[in-house]
């Protein structure tokens, strides 16, 4: 039987070798659970983490609730801002506890300032159309679920909706 080498362990996630440099880098900016940065897009919606980023999470002198700061740029603050009480109840739920007091909206251009030059990545994947052989299927199909419909322009209607239905990606 083949010894250990002394001091080695055995093999450890990449996820397990990166999570204290990951927590070391969040708490700097002030968030105490960094989920709220790695996983924005579902604490948030994709919808408005397309809009803005979170950059910080300041706390005040009383104590009374911290201010959590989101970068966009200036086309999209006016949105960001009328969502802020849902980004604010939405993070408060992973803290568990009324944690964030405030959300402020920090607008830059597109380019110039550091944070600014990052573009908002949490994008919703782009669906792939569905293949020749899928329509064809899918036009045979409702060919033939419309065959008892008697008026021509309503079966044509109904042939167009059903081959959209049936040859949508599932």
């Amino acid at each position: 039987m083949p010894s250990k080498r002394p001091g080695f362990t055995g093999f450890k996630r990449t996820s397990q070798l990166l999570q204290r440099p990951i927590r070391q880098a969040s708490e700097s900016r002030g968030f105490a659970v960094s989920r709220v940065l790695t996983h924005w897009a579902e604490i948030v919606g994709s919808e408005i983490a397309t809009m803005g980023r979170p950059v910080e999470v300041s706390y005040g002198r009383q104590g009374m609730g911290a201010t959590l700061s989101v970068l966009t740029n200036g086309a999209l603050a006016p949105l960001l801002e009328m969502q802020k009480e849902i980004i604010r109840e939405r993070v408060n739920a992973v803290y568990g506890y009324n944690a964030i007091a405030r959300v402020r909206v920090t607008q830059t251009a597109a380019s110039g300032f550091s944070d600014g030059k990052v573009e908002f990545l949490h994008q919703a994947p782009a669906k792939k159309p569905p293949s020749e052989q899928a329509v064809k299927v899918a036009r045979d199909k409702a060919s033939e679920l419309t065959l008892p419909v008697g008026d021509s322009t309503l079966r044509e209607a109904l042939e167009i909706l059903g081959q959209n239905v049936l040859s949508k990606n599932k």
